[in-house]
């Protein structure tokens, strides 16, 4: 087994899309650790870069975070998945890898990578984002095609990774063994690099420093919780409201714009667009973060508002609520009256405040990406070593 090693990932969407969300992210941390730490890293991916607008019609190669990135020709998609018709060609002109990190689930680019990885008797292993268990929309469909069309991707893995305990039990919920399931978990950024606030947010939006701000970042999407947290505007008549964060399409828009129409709550509730950049500074600005989804295979926001020194609420169906000790952030039941209360006592405790900030640095302090890249590297490394011992795979076993 060489020292390093080269690996490819395989995702739908890669930095800068960071409009599809925190896995774009994780990429990145992975990728730039990896390559520190002298490991060749290869990504292919959709020309994508917003949830609304097509991908490019020509592939084009960048080098970012020292890794080196296809992003495919994309001329077509079907909602957020981008369908790649070179990507078969583009995979068979790669020097070999000694392993395929899957990232991602049901779409053209990790299925087919997944596909040809079996093939071509390379190990892969397979990080599903949070889908591997049918949710939300057509759920009969993905039943059907994840015990057809999608059944090998995850059959061929060598592992199936897990974000967190919540993850690894949809695992095994969809017949996964429980041997071939490793919780690797994610990282918190470093709470002393972490830039100050500057003010920036509450100035741009006109708000002093004494206004109660209740802060959301991420996806304006079904499942997020968002409308617990127009409650709490309501019901907390000085608090806004600040969504930041890319409109997914899946209609919970509609009631973020009727709330801001609403007397009741009009002119409190702010939607502001995603940055590129994890917005770090805006988190010291907010009085509490707030993940209240009711589905999450782990919440990097909810990690990065807790180094800033944020306090954090998040449900209990937030993979990250597992990292908290007792103190550290407020975790509930991801329900309205549950979530509206537990904003309301955030807002009016300051000793309470003060006492989560300290205590989401502190768990912050002790969940290193370091620490993640060497779990990543021990999975990638086991399944390197099965590569002997592997036969080839017809499609679809």
């Amino acid at each position: 087994m060489p020292e390093t090693l080269r690996i490819l990932f395989a995702a739908p969407a890669w930095w800068p899309a960071v409009a599809f969300g925190g896995p774009v992210g994780v990429g990145r941390e992975l990728t730039r650790r990896l390559v520190e730490r002298g490991h060749e890293v290869e990504v292919v991916t959709t020309s994508l870069r917003d949830v609304h607008r097509p991908g490019e019609r020509r592939t084009r190669v960048d080098t970012v975070d020292g890794a080196r990135v296809h992003y495919l020709a994309t001329p077509l998609r079907y909602r957020w998945m981008g369908i790649t018709p070179t990507l078969l060609p583009a995979l068979e002109r790669l020097l070999r890898p000694d392993v395929v990190h899957v990232f991602g689930f049901r779409d053209p680019v990790t299925t087919g990578t997944a596909t040809w990885a079996r093939v071509r008797r390379v190990p892969y292993v397979l990080e599903p984002l949070g889908m591997l268990k049918p949710r939300l929309r057509k759920v009969a469909l993905k039943r059907a095609l994840d015990a057809s069309l999608y059944r090998g991707v995850v059959g061929g893995a060598a592992a199936v990774l897990a974000v967190s305990e919540i993850e690894a039990r949809d695992a095994y919920e969809v017949g996964v063994a429980p041997e071939r399931v490793v919780v690797r978990g994610n990282g918190f950024p470093d709470p002393a690099s972490l830039p100050a606030a500057d003010g920036s947010l509450r100035s741009g939006l006109g708000l002093g420093a004494d206004v109660p701000v209740v802060l959301y970042v991420g996806r304006i999407a079904a499942g997020k919780g968002i409308e617990h947290l127009l409650e709490a505007v309501r019901s907390v008549p000085a608090a806004h409201a600040v969504l930041l964060g890319p409109d997914d399409g899946h209609g919970t828009m509609t009631h973020v714009r009727a709330a801001q129409a609403d007397p009741a709550t009009r002119g409190r509730v702010h939607v502001l667009p995603p940055t590129v950049e994890p917005p770090l500074r805006a988190y010291g600005e907010a009085d509490v973060f707030v993940l209240a989804s009711s589905g999450e295979s782990f919440g990097m926001a909810a990690a990065e508002a807790a180094a800033a020194g944020t306090p954090v609420i998040v449900t209990d169906r937030c993979g990250v609520a597992t990292l908290f000790d007792e103190g550290e952030a407020l975790v509930v039941p991801a329900r309205r009256a549950e979530v509206v209360a537990a904003i309301e006592r955030v807002l009016a405790d300051p000793e309470l405040r003060a006492r989560l900030a300290a205590g989401g640095q502190r768990a912050a302090a002790r969940t290193s990406w370091d620490r993640v890249v060497d779990a990543q590297v021990a999975v990638y490394r086991r399944a390197a070593s099965r590569t002997a011992a592997t036969k080839p795979s017809t499609l679809g076993s």
